[in-house]
């Protein structure tokens, strides 16, 4: 039963010893996470192809989405920034859903706004139904996932600790994404 005691006692003193540490190192960890919600509309721009292919076909290819975004920035001098960022989206139209990844790299303008492009790996799922605006025909054949290169540039604004977010992309330089957002940084 002693020796138990001592155990305890001696664990107790090490995690006392050690919290201070593991406190002061957490707050050495340079950067800043973030997490947010965001709105926009995603336009495929099929609307070109399909037009040559059959004409007088009426379609709408774009969506309004709907979605999270959570990353983290790292600090590279004192006005520089890179980053990373996840996100997943939901659609209401020609998309059903869209998620990814991407780095950013940028640059903190006084007064904390950030300035970036970004690059990354972005999955849609598109609904052929919606796009086409005819349930009679069966898409389900069809592979209605496309995946490919993210590239874009934004700017958060800070808000407290909060802030607002705009970001224009482009997946494989044929689609168009615009959204915006509203988040909080830790």
């Amino acid at each position: 039963m002693k020796t138990k005691n001592l155990l305890v006692a001696a664990l107790a003193t090490g995690a006392a010893i050690a919290l201070p540490s593991a406190a002061q190192a957490q707050a050495a960890v340079p950067g800043e996470g973030f997490i947010a919600v965001s709105a926009g509309v995603h336009s495929l721009g099929l609307e070109d192809e399909v037009e040559a292919v059959v004409p007088g076909l009426d379609i709408d290819d774009s969506s309004p989405i709907f979605g999270v975004f959570a990353g983290y920035d790292f600090p590279l001098g004192q006005s520089l920034f890179a980053g990373v960022e996840a996100n997943y989206n939901f659609g209401t139209d020609a998309l059903d859903g869209d998620y990814g990844a991407s780095a950013r790299l940028g640059f903190r303008a006084p007064g904390g706004v950030k300035i970036y492009g970004r690059a990354g790996y972005q999955a849609i799922k598109v609904d052929y139904n919606e796009i086409i605006d005819d349930d009679t025909v069966n898409f389900d054949a069809f592979d209605d996932t496309e995946s490919d290169f993210l590239a874009g540039i934004g700017v958060d604004v800070p808000v407290g600790k909060a802030f607002v977010r705009a970001n224009l992309d482009t997946i494989s330089f044929d689609t168009m994404r615009a959204t915006a957002g509203v988040g909080l940084r830790f």
